[in-house]
């Protein structure tokens, strides 16, 4: 009786301090996922790798109610804890990564995944990410450091050490998606913008340099060619076929299991999810997701706004600028805006990786985002 009444008061607590309209948007978005996993996705999925019918559902299922589980646990802890536990997850998970290219598997030419057998197959950066924007926000904000260009080489050989790693994998979606986060991170912190341009410059010739001459990274420059040329590229193919889905859906969609779109491309259930949405449910379906988001994200900024500390604004801005912009990449690949990258949709799209890596910062969000006792 004693362990249950200690396991209500705990969530008594949290129930009472969070906050309960940010909170709702999350389950809404994740249950949004799920129910186009179970109409649209689910049964072609579980026929491609010739299992029970509902298999895929099931596993998505199973991730989210983990993630929910995460996000409980990381939005009831005190908030002092989170801060300092967060950097030896940050080092747990970059060592998950470092080990990548030892015992990483490779799936359409790329060493992104680790599989332990007794664990699912996970992508360590998924992992990685949010920690990182609680790290770098830990040492932009710290008064321990006299010289503030020393915080900003600090966080910038940080992010381009883990930059380096994604872009031996190959990973270059991801690898920029980091780089811009730090890049928020540190213009919101108050930078020199010429430090700022200076970097964004360092990286810019880098990477062109890079995709340019290492035969490593072939395929992104043949992405990134076929993107500009309509007619070649397998990639660009899809892209296309994504387009004509979108299309062909029109206001209203085709209806439930209507669509092609999912017969058609490799990744539908993860890359196209926009797209298979789209047209079986219409651009309205499409539509109500994004102010789903524009609500998420419209209600985190006004509690940036209110807060008074510094870290906690650029944690706040971080994670949400992380799932904007990734969000923002997946529709644009989708509508064929940017080369294929592989960016899933953030609470949409299946994965596991992506949905641990996204309850992870829904619950530093509802962490930092609740009523403060005083």
């Amino acid at each position: 009786m004693e362990y249950k009444e200690i396991i209500f008061s705990r969530y008594y607590e949290w129930w009472k301090n969070v906050d309960k309209f940010i909170f709702s948007i999350i389950i809404l978005l994740f249950f949004t996922g799920l129910f186009f996993s179970l109409v649209s996705t689910s049964l072609l999925v579980s026929d491609k790798l010739n299992t029970n019918d509902y298999t895929f559902f099931f596993k998505h299922l199973f991730f989210v109610f983990l993630g929910l589980l995460i996000i409980f646990v990381l939005s009831s802890i005190n908030q002092e804890k989170l801060f300092k536990i967060s950097p030896i997850f940050f080092f747990l998970s970059l060592i998950s990564l470092i080990l990548v290219p030892v015992i990483g598997v490779e799936v359409n030419s790329a060493q992104r995944w680790i599989d332990l057998y007794f664990l699912p197959r996970f992508q360590p950066i998924e992992l990685v990410k949010p920690f990182l924007i609680i790290l770098i926000s830990l040492i932009l904000s710290s008064e321990k450091y006299k010289n503030v260009y020393l915080k900003y080489l600090l966080s910038f050989f940080i992010t381009f050490a883990i930059a380096l790693l994604l872009a031996a994998q190959p990973d270059i979606g991801q690898t920029l998606l980091v780089f811009f986060s730090w890049s928020v991170l540190i213009f919101i912190s108050g930078i020199n913008i010429i430090f700022l341009i200076t970097s964004c410059l360092i990286l810019s010739i880098g990477l062109y340099f890079s995709i340019r001459f290492v035969p490593k990274f072939e395929y992104i420059k043949n992405r990134i060619l076929s993107f500009f040329n309509t007619e070649t590229g397998s990639h660009n193919a899809q892209s296309e076929k994504a387009i004509d889905s979108i299309t062909s859906g029109g206001y209203f969609g085709k209806g439930i299991g209507e669509g092609t779109l999912k017969n058609r491309v490799p990744e539908a259930h993860t890359d196209y999810i926009i797209s298979v949405i789209s047209e079986e449910f219409g651009v309205i379906a499409i539509i109500l997701i994004l102010l789903l988001f524009l609500v998420f994200i419209y209600s985190v900024f006004k509690k940036v706004f209110i807060e008074n500390e510094e870290k906690i604004k650029l944690i706040l801005v971080g994670c949400v600028s992380l799932i904007l912009v990734q969000a923002m990449i997946h529709i644009g690949v989708n509508i064929r805006l940017f080369p294929t990258t592989g960016m899933t949709l953030p609470f949409i799209s299946y994965g596991g990786s992506s949905i641990i890596s996204i309850s992870i910062l829904s619950g530093i969000i509802l962490n930092l985002t609740k009523r403060k006792i005083y």
